[in-house]
């Protein structure tokens, strides 16, 4: 099999059960290093402006204590650039980020804030951090993501994993897969992600132009039922499976 798709796992679910009541647990650092060994290769986490999730003392913990590669999703703010420029994770996403909403809801606008990306994202990529931009899967976005100068693209599966009806989850794919190549002829690494699960995961994996997957809140509530290891052993393998047969290889 060529390359492997890489599996990040999203611990801000860990954190936000251990901010409903308080105190140290459980602890999403803990949670990082079981990924770890359940076969991730790289963690993610979103440090938002009123820290819902992850806390500053959570960020420098990841970084001190987690050997994989870690990529910090963050808005792209005066203040969190100064935090990830202090921290120089290996990998940034900037994402949109209103305080009202529960998650993420949908991608950058990145043609809209191009005057406000281009300066921001160049401080970072010289810290030495891969900077990627969260974008729904439409090539003006793409384009403009490769202007501002992103390395990589996160394409938005939310409203493809949300859809209820066959044919618009078909047409989501579509528009997914379309966008994926597209982004890859233009040199932008490919990555994928909000709201998958082992329902809807396997088409997104087959998807060859795409490298990476970043799964997290179905993953934390899985881990109730079936344990944090178990889940997400059964998500790389789901992933694995899929990326084999879109290639025409025996998984393993």
């Amino acid at each position: 099999m060529s390359e492997k798709l890489r599996l990040g796992v999203n611990i801000d679910h860990v954190a936000t059960i251990r901010n409903a009541r308080g105190g140290g647990l459980p602890d999403p650092v803990r949670a990082a290093k079981l990924a770890a060994s359940a076969g991730a290769d790289g963690i993610v986490c979103h440090l938002r402006e009123d820290r819902r999730h992850i806390s500053d003392d959570d960020l420098s913990r990841l970084m001190a204590e987690i050997d994989l590669p870690l990529n910090l999703e963050m808005a792209a703010t005066d203040e969190m650039r100064e935090i990830a420029l202090r921290h120089a994770p290996p990998g940034i996403c900037l994402v949109p980020e209103k305080r009202q909403e529960l998650t993420t809801e949908g991608g950058l606008d990145v043609i809209a804030a191009k005057a406000h990306l281009a300066p921001y994202i160049e401080p970072l990529k010289s810290a030495g951090c891969l900077v990627s931009l969260f974008v729904d899967p439409d090539a003006a976005q793409l384009d403009a993501s490769l202007a501002v100068g992103a390395t990589a693209v996160e394409l938005h599966t939310g409203t493809y994993c949300d859809a209820t009806a066959g044919e618009v989850q078909a047409s989501e794919l579509t528009r997914i897969q379309n966008a994926a190549r597209y982004a890859a002829s233009l040199g932008l690494e490919v990555r994928a992600g909000h709201g998958l699960s082992f329902d809807d995961v396997a088409p997104i994996a087959a998807i060859q132009q795409v490298v990476e997957l970043n799964i997290g809140h179905f993953l934390i509530g899985e881990a109730i039922f079936s344990g944090l290891d178990s889940a997400i052993r059964r998500m790389r393998a789901l992933m694995d499976r899929a990326r084999a047969e879109a290639l025409g290889e025996k998984s393993a």
